[in-house]
Parts: structure tokens; C-alpha cells; sequence
């Protein structure tokens, strides 16, 4: 039978030294993974390796940059002696109405949000196809969101961007496959978190006239949602392990909504 249990398996999850990426490298280390924290924030990522123990790791990871990615993943292989899992979690929500749209504000939503998933994906498969500084395969799990499959006001480019991820998802577990790279590739949609990011957007569709205050944004987002509750931390690690795992073996170039039903 299948196992969500990852021992001996090596994890490089971006953006994870706060909020969601937190939470799914703890998910992953007690899954068993040796998990390595890959952000820009030195300080909490190296705090929070320390707190996982003494297995796991933290590198400092721009995931715009190229050269950032190459050293990142270097660092991985040459102390871990391998990569098998990437989750593509780091990214920004920057609130606007399109009427009052940013043109800086939106290429930065695209440059960490799809381009730096793009170029995990490009690491990850160089590292983990055959002949690869790891060399074994593995699995990436892009983090996408509700916001890709419904329409809420203010979020258009944060919208675009994790619809791009979808799209980016498929074919790249299409090219994996036709070129023997033994890497699966799937991405969840995560529903809204009551963590940080998720508290500031509230407070920034209310400042932009959408809602009447925070309160009334997250209650329209819960009303929306068939299972009448926001999505947990927890509830949004537990499917990124699944799909690091054995138990999704089949399961390739797929979105798995995990959004209490919002987006269906």
C-alpha cells in the first residue's frame, strides 16, 4: 500500500520561512523529509532549520534570480546528497483595482510568482533527471490558489499569475514525461488562510471600497465556501505531503483544490 511517509527523501520548499512554506516544512519533516528552508529571509529561515533540527537546512534563494536557484540547488545535492521533493510555495499578493493597476506592482507579481516557479521547475528537472546532480527523479508541487479559478475583485494580477501557474503545471509534467525525467509535477489551490497574507488582503479589499471592513471580506469569502470555514495552515500542508509522496504515484500534472469547495 502507498505511504505518505518521505524518510530518506529531501525536500526544498521556496518561501518557507513564514506562513504557509512554514507550515509545510513541518509537514514534510514529519513525514519524515529532511527539509531545506529556501528564502530570502535569512534570519527567520535559518531560526526555523535550527527548530526543525539538526537534518535539515536552510539557503538563502531569490527565486527571480537564475544563478540564485543554480547555487541554491547546488548547496541541496552537495550537503543532503540529493533533491527529490521542490514545492514552488514563495510568492506576493499585491491588492489593486485594475483602474488603479501598477505596472511595477504587476511585474513583480509575475516575477516571483511565475517566473520564479518556472525556473524551480528548470532546476529541479535539471537536478533530478537521469544523469542530474541528484539523478533519481522526484516530485514538484507548485502552490497555485482559489484566486486562479474564481473571480474576486482586487486580485487580478495575483489571479493571473496563479492561473499561469496551473497551466505551467501541466506542461511541464507533459514535458517530464516525454523526455524521461522521472519527475512528477502537480500544484494545489489553496483556499484563504487567516495568516498573514491572507489578514492583509482582507484589510486591503476593505481599504479599496470592496467590503465594508476586514470582517465583512473574510465573511464573504466563508459564505462562499460550501465547507463554511477558511483553509488551515495544516489543511494546505497535508496536501502538499500527499502529493510528495509515494500515495500519489499516479497522480501527475494535476490541481488539487483544497479550498473547502470555494473554486468548484
Amino acid at each position: 500500500m502507498a505511504s505518505t511517509d518521505l524518510t530518506g527523501r529531501i525536500a526544498l520548499v521556496t518561501g518557507g520561512a513564514q506562513g504557509l512554506g512554514e507550515g509545510m516544512a513541518y509537514a514534510l519533516a514529519a513525514a519524515g523529509a529532511r527539509v531545506v528552508i529556501a528564502d530570502i529571509q535569512d534570519d527567520l529561515g535559518g531560526k526555523l532549520a535550527e527548530t526543525l533540527g539538526a537534518d535539515h537546512g536552510f539557503v538563502r534563494l531569490d527565486v527571480t534570480d537564475d544563478a540564485s536557484w543554480s547555487a541554491a540547488v547546488a548547496s541541496t545535492v552537495e550537503r543532503f546528497g540529493g533533491l527529490d521533493v521542490v514545492v514552488n510555495n514563495a510568492g506576493v499578493e499585491i491588492t489593486s483595482l485594475l483602474i488603479d493597476l501598477d505596472p511595477e506592482d504587476a511585474r513583480k507579481t509575475f516575477d516571483i510568482n511565475v517566473i520564479g516557479a518556472s525556473l524551480g521547475l528548470k532546476h529541479a528537472f535539471r537536478a533530478m533527471r537521469p544523469g542530474g546532480a541528484a539523478g533519481r527523479g522526484g516530485a514538484v508541487v507548485n502552490i497555485a490558489s482559489v484566486a486562479a479559478t474564481i473571480a474576486f475583485p482586487g486580485i487580478a494580477m495575483y489571479s493571473a499569475s496563479k492561473s499561469a501557474i496551473d497551466r505551467l503545471t501541466r506542461v511541464a509534467a507533459m514535458e517530464s514525461g516525454k523526455l524521461g525525467y522521472g519527475v512528477r509535477v502537480n500544484c494545489v489551490y489553496p483556499g484563504l488562510v487567516p495568516n498573514r497574507m491572507g489578514a492583509a488582503l482582507a484589510d486591503d479589499v476593505a481599504r479599496i471600497g470592496l467590503f465594508g471592513s476586514p470582517q465583512e471580506a473574510v465573511e464573504a469569502v466563508v459564505a462562499l465556501t460550501p465547507s463554511g470555514r477558511l483553509a488551515t495552515t495544516e489543511d494546505i500542508a497535508a496536501a502538499v505531503v500527499f502529493l510528495a509522496s509515494d500515495s500519489s504515484a499516479f497522480v501527475n500534472g494535476a490541481g488539487l483544490a483544497v479550498d473547502g469547495g470555494m473554486g468548484m
